[in-house]
């Protein structure tokens, strides 16, 4: 159970990483601000090396992660393109970005009460991708 539990944590945590870089490459480059700029780099930075972690210990178990839901990542595109064509302001990307935050965090929380039985280094990347989407979420206030 232990080592189920792990892998199915670590997988939900691969796909949330995946997920969160592709949203911060999707408007990226459509933000006007440096300082807005270098706090999403810095976030993408912060989570290709928790990517990174996430991998060796995912290599432990033999196993590849996870990839995003095609259908949630297809919808989650449709969206920030459509959302982004409506206002494409820094105010407005701030805003999508904490959504995603919020969603993320939700998901890994949930994920992490569901598989209890992981082991302490999956639910310390767990914590630690948590706590990277708070910071996230709360360096955008100051923007929307």
């Amino acid at each position: 159970m232990v080592e189920q539990d792990t892998i199915r944590l670590l997988r939900e945590c691969d796909s949330g990483i995946k997920m969160g870089i592709s949203a911060i490459d999707e408007v990226v480059d459509h933000v006007k601000g440096d300082g807005l700029r270098g706090i999403l780099s810095d976030s993408r930075s912060e989570s290709q090396r928790l990517q990174s972690d996430l991998q060796k210990v995912l290599a432990d178990y033999h196993d590849d992660g996870k990839e995003p839901n095609p259908l949630v990542q297809g919808m989650s595109w449709v969206k920030t393109n459509f959302e982004m064509m409506v206002d494409g302001s820094d105010s407005k990307i701030a805003e999508m970005m904490m959504d995603g935050c919020n969603m993320g965090i939700k998901s890994l929380s949930r994920y992490m009460n569901q598989y209890k039985a992981a082991d302490e280094r999956s639910k310390d990347i767990a914590k630690r991708l948590i706590s990277s989407e708070e910071r996230l979420s709360a360096d955008m206030r100051h923007y929307v």
